[in-house]
């Protein structure tokens, strides 16, 4: 009687765990998912605040209206993506180049094999084995001469070493342009198949000519498969030194403008000098390299939206005025709270001059660095006086994607945060401003953000 008793438990043990035959019961998911912390990020829980200025504005302007908004979760970077990480997207850049050169010239120990064969691709685009051999510190001469040619002819005047040459550092990057896929004439037919007579999308491309410049174009093509709707471009990822120059001009800069990017004494500073289309190169970099090292892949890294990015400055505090939550910028002991322009010409009273190193001060309540003061950051969205009256109230996201012909107001994007030269008015929350996607500051940086797979 035992052993009956135990055969009918096992039968009903292996029934209860197996799926009935024929019916619908999925791929096998894992009915939980916990996605991995990304190395340096805070993750920020999905909410609702009120999104918009808190205060009026400081030159008397209309500001947008205040809206109750809700966002999804994410991740973000705790500080702004400094010096030291940038220089490993700059280098990674440099290294690239120096391999597809070498592959070009017929040195096949550069480029991938795959089981014992050689990657029959063409040079040009054959995969490049980053598991090979440094050709930097190959004794080699023909490796050498190749690798000769990304740097200056000659040596530098001063140092007598050799100098990276920064108009070479060229990234080439693609994106599909959803805006022309969400155009009412280019609808897909889901009964067809296909994309209607006339579609056409209107694209981004790019390439160099016989002279090594860049030359950026937009061109209208027939819409008939996804392809049409990849836009490229070629940017030059070496951030832009003379920028602290130019920009003040009757000011002695000329220390940061040589060394801000290079000397490892400013690793852990913010980067800056890069405008918002070499930050959108960066993160489609990052994207690659974390998903081409891991089984799983991610979402995408990304620049936030002025909602995400307002949301995650606030702190979990719905009408936070300033990331730390008070209505001042000074705490109870009378010390400054962010790096900015306190006073009339006094820079330094918050302990800075002009940028300073990343989590110089406490972070807010999310354990986000620098979300006000150091440097403005960059944001996704397009700059509208009246984008509140236009966005949703879910994610909302003022978008453009602004082509290479358009105008210049058309190319305007959102940055938030104030820096180090502006008065105390630009760090709070809700206030924003606009650069144009084009042109880089000394006092505009950015930091990545990634959306949460799952709940």
């Amino acid at each position: 009687m035992k052993k009956n008793l135990t055969i009918i438990a096992l039968a009903f043990m292996f029934v209860a765990c197996n799926k009935p035959a024929g019916e619908l019961v999925g791929m096998g998911a894992k009915s939980s998912f916990n996605e991995a912390q990304p190395y340096g990020m805070v993750f920020i829980k999905r909410g609702s605040f009120m999104m918009g200025a808190n205060d009026q504005s400081a030159v008397g302007a209309i500001n947008d209206k205040s809206i109750n908004v809700s966002v999804d979760a994410f991740w973000m970077d705790e500080t702004e993506i400094t010096n030291d990480k940038y220089k490993q997207f700059v280098y990674w850049v440099r290294d690239s180049i120096a391999l597809r050169s070498l592959v070009m010239a017929g040195r096949d120990e550069y480029r991938m094999k795959f089981k014992n064969q050689t990657d029959d691709a063409s040079p040009e685009t054959a995969r490049l084995d980053w598991r090979a051999k440094s050709p930097w510190s190959s004794k080699d001469e023909e490796v050498q001469q190749i690798l000769d040619k990304l740097y200056y002819e000659g040596n530098n005047a001063l140092s007598g070493k050799k100098q990276m040459d920064p108009n070479k550092l060229q990234y080439k990057y693609e994106w599909i342009n959803y805006d022309q896929a969400a155009l009412p004439y280019n609808k897909f037919n889901v009964n067809t198949g296909a994309y209607p007579a006339g579609a056409r999308a209107r694209v981004d491309s790019s390439y160099v000519d016989e002279n090594g410049i860049i030359r950026d174009t937009t061109i209208t093509r027939n819409l008939s498969t996804r392809k049409n709707l990849i836009s490229t471009r070629i940017v030059n990822v070496y951030p832009d030194t003379i920028m602290w120059l130019r920009d003040f001009q009757f000011s002695y800069n000329d220390p940061k403008m040589r060394m801000y990017f290079s000397h490892p004494g400013f690793a852990n500073y913010p980067v800056v000098g890069v405008t918002w289309e070499q930050c959108q190169a960066f993160c489609q970099w990052r994207t690659q390299l974390f998903n081409n090292s891991n089984a799983v892949g991610g979402q995408d890294y990304r620049l936030p939206t002025e909602a995400e990015w307002e949301y995650a400055a606030r702190g979990g505090r719905r009408m936070a005025l300033y990331p730390w939550g008070g209505n001042y910028v000074r705490d109870k002991k009378g010390c400054f709270l962010a790096n900015f322009k306190p006073m009339r010409g006094s820079y330094t009273d918050d302990t800075g001059a002009t940028t300073m190193k990343v989590a110089s001060f406490l972070p807010n309540d999310f354990g986000l660095y620098d979300m006000a003061g150091n440097v403005a950051e960059w944001t996704s969205s397009a700059y509208n006086a009246s984008s509140s009256t236009l966005v949703s109230d879910m994610n909302p996201s003022f978008q453009y994607d602004a082509k290479n012909s358009d105008p210049d107001v058309l190319k305007r994007k959102v940055i938030k945060g104030g820096s180090w030269k502006d008065i105390a008015y630009y760090l709070q929350c809700g206030v924003k401003t606009y650069e144009y996607q084009n042109e880089s500051r000394p006092y505009i940086g950015f930091r990545c953000v990634r959306s949460y797979n799952g709940e």
